[in-house]
């Protein structure tokens, strides 16, 4: 997906900047508008975000509606949703977050969640760092108790993975 907005937009990085923004954050382009779901967000709101200024902001509208494939790679963007990571300790919830040698490489998801499974604990959400959008991507696990520190070596044991938190 980043590579098609890139082909589009990279002989404006300014442009890029703001369509990185969107992206990151699921803001959708509709009509000429940007939403979070919704909800309307004003342009000048983004440039500040983007570091850019709004006229900026409003030429990568006009870019991602001029352009079929744009148009609909942005239409169809969504949030994400609330993230339970940063809030976890206080809601007495584990975070494991799991940094991988290469993102591409299968399994890594499914065997953490088995490991988790193993130990009678219940994942309350997974968060997973798209690849082509974050320089370090990470997997990770919000658990329904605090995870046990033995289970660092087990983690270390999957295929692919190349550091292990817990927090």
């Amino acid at each position: 997906m980043w590579n098609n907005i890139k082909k589009h937009l990279e002989a404006y990085p300014e442009r890029l900047k703001v369509a990185r923004v969107l992206v990151e954050n699921g803001l959708s382009v509709k009509d000429g508008k940007i939403y979070l779901n919704e909800i309307e967000i004003p342009p000048i709101r983004i440039a500040r975000v983007a570091g850019v200024d709004r006229r900026t902001v409003n030429e990568t509208l006009n870019t991602i509606r001029s352009h079929r494939e744009l148009r609909m790679i942005f239409e169809g963007l969504r949030s994400a949703g609330h993230s339970l990571k940063e809030i976890a300790r206080y809601l007495d919830l584990g975070v494991v977050e799991i940094t991988p040698v290469d993102a591409r490489i299968p399994g890594i998801l499914a065997n953490s969640a088995m490991i988790i499974a193993k130990k009678g604990l219940s994942i309350r959400q997974a968060i997973v760092d798209d690849p082509e959008l974050s320089p370090e991507p990470k997997l990770t696990l919000i658990v329904e108790r605090k995870i046990p520190g033995e289970l660092v070596p087990e983690f270390l044991k999957i295929s692919g993975v190349a550091k292990v938190s817990i927090y």
